[in-house]
Order: C-alpha cells, then sequence, then structure tokens
C-alpha cells in the first residue's frame, strides 16, 4: 500500500507536465473537432479537461475499482456531454485516450527506475493491466455517453422536423390547410396525426383542407393512416378534404385497393373552398 501511494504522489506530481506534454505532441494536421481549436478558450478548457483526468486517474491506485468509478463517473459525463466532444469524430477521442494510455505506461517505467524499493514483477504487471482495463472502460463509458446524446439530439431533430413538416396554415378563423410534401413513411404520418389533431383542437379549426399534391408515393399503411386521420378528425368535430390527389397516386391506390370513395376529394384547393367535389 505504501508503495501504491508513492505512485499516487508520483502521478500528482507529474500531472500538469502530463497534460503540457500530451497538448504539445498533437499532430495539428491529423485531428479535427476540439482537438484542432485555436480558440484560446476551447484550448485551456481542452487542458483543464486532461488535468483534472489525471487528477482522477491518479487515485485508481489507492482505492477500489468501484470507489474509483464513482469519483471519475462525473468526468465521463461532461466528457461525454461536451459541444466541442459531441462535434469531434468519436475515434479522434478514442485515439488521445490511447495516447494517453501510453504516457502512463511510460510514467510508471520512470517510477519504477526511480522508486527507491525495487518493485516486484507481479506488482509491475498488476499495475499495467489495471492502467489498460481502466483506460479500455473509460473509452467505453465516455463513447457510450456521447452516443446517448447523439441520439437524443437525432432524436429531437426528427420530431422538430415532422413538426414542421406537416405545418397547419390557418385560412380563416376555422378553417386551415394542411400542406403534406415528400414521402410520407409510416413515422412521419404518425407525427402528422398526432400534430394535425393537437393543432386544430387548439386552434379551434372546424374545416381542414389535407393538400397531397406534393406527395409522389403512399402505400398501404400510410394511406390507412390518413383515414385514421381522417376519421379521427370527424370524431373532435373537423370535417376534412383531401386535395390534390396526383395521378400516380390515384393510379397507386387502385392497385393497393385503397378505397378513397368515403373520402371527400377535390383536385384543387379553391374548388374545395368552393365546396365543388368530384
Amino acid at each position: 500500500m505504501e508503495t501504491n501511494q508513492a505512485l499516487h504522489d508520483f502521478l500528482l506530481h507529474k500531472a500538469e507536465a502530463l497534460t503540457e506534454e500530451w497538448y504539445n505532441s498533437l499532430n495539428q494536421h491529423d485531428v479535427s473537432g476540439v482537438y484542432a481549436s485555436k480558440d484560446s478558450e476551447t484550448v485551456k478548457n481542452l487542458k483543464a479537461q486532461n488535468y483534472e483526468f489525471h487528477k482522477y486517474m491518479r487515485q485508481l491506485f489507492i482505492l477500489d475499482r468501484d470507489d474509483f468509478f464513482s469519483q471519475i463517473n462525473g468526468w465521463i459525463i461532461e466528457i461525454g456531454r461536451d459541444p466541442n466532444h459531441l462535434n469531434t469524430p468519436t475515434h479522434e477521442i478514442i485515439r488521445e485516450f490511447m495516447r494517453v494510455r501510453e504516457q502512463y505506461l511510460d510514467f510508471l517505467e520512470e517510477f519504477i527506475l526511480q522508486y527507491e524499493t525495487p518493485v516486484s514483477r507481479d506488482l509491475e504487471n498488476e499495475w499495467k493491466r489495471l492502467l489498460i482495463e481502466v483506460f479500455d472502460e473509460i473509452m467505453f463509458k465516455v463513447s457510450e455517453e456521447k452516443s446517448n446524446q447523439l441520439n437524443k439530439k437525432i432524436d429531437h431533430q426528427r420530431t422538430v422536423i415532422n413538426e414542421l413538416s406537416s405545418p397547419l396554415i390557418q385560412l380563416s378563423n376555422d378553417r386551415a390547410l394542411l400542406p403534406l410534401v415528400g414521402n410520407i413513411d409510416t413515422e412521419r404520418a404518425t407525427s402528422i396525426q398526432e400534430n394535425t389533431l393537437k393543432n386544430c383542437t387548439e386552434e379551434n379549426i372546424d374545416v381542414l383542407y389535407i393538400d397531397l399534391s406534393g406527395v409522389y408515393l403512399v402505400d398501404t399503411m400510410v394511406a390507412q393512416q390518413i383515414f385514421q386521420l381522417i376519421d379521427s378528425l370527424q370524431l373532435i368535430g373537423v370535417s376534412s378534404t383531401v386535395v390534390g390527389i396526383r395521378p400516380e397516386i390515384a393510379q397507386t391506390a387502385v392497385q393497393l385497393g385503397v378505397d378513397f370513395r368515403n373520402v371527400t376529394t377535390t383536385a384543387t384547393l379553391s374548388q374545395a373552398m368552393a365546396g365543388q367535389s368530384f
């Protein structure tokens, strides 16, 4: 235990040098993201994060594994959620962890050579094995946290896109237009249904025109969800008209056995608003 404490103190003394050595050895021509930044505040923060890492890592040799990870877990989450690291390729983050791990293995050798009491081969191997295993786990946890944050960001962006892709345009006090553009998959159709019902209720819409003139592909599942939307609108007191079904959509609908005969349709929005259907 005395030897482990000595190693802890040695690493604490070397922490600042480790950070400077690591940053100065960055290959600026072979990195991107946070590691390639020239912004002084970003560089300062990056060095501070690296130095903080060393302050935690020195405790590896005096704490048991669970206690160590309970101490460093906050740092792991911080790095995984850090905007600069989120914008840095994961493989580059892992590469820098591996370079720092090599630093630790080198400093371990330096400590063994300088320590006044001989360090047994078994203890040396135990330290090396511990370093490698812990670095691997930290790399995994940082990558996992980063992945979770990116997935949340993607889910949020998808939600925003779905909301923007199904805008409800109010035409008068009680009438509105739902223009749909592009391909509609099952996920988007579900989002359209949820957003439309919500918006119609909030805006007190009585009549809704569903414009499909910008939709070029409809499968059976999507057509079914359009019918469900129309039925749901009817249940909340909104009458709906489908506008501008393209010839290729009509042809596909017939081939798929989709029946639009019980749905009010018009060729144009002006016909729908004038009450002309066919």
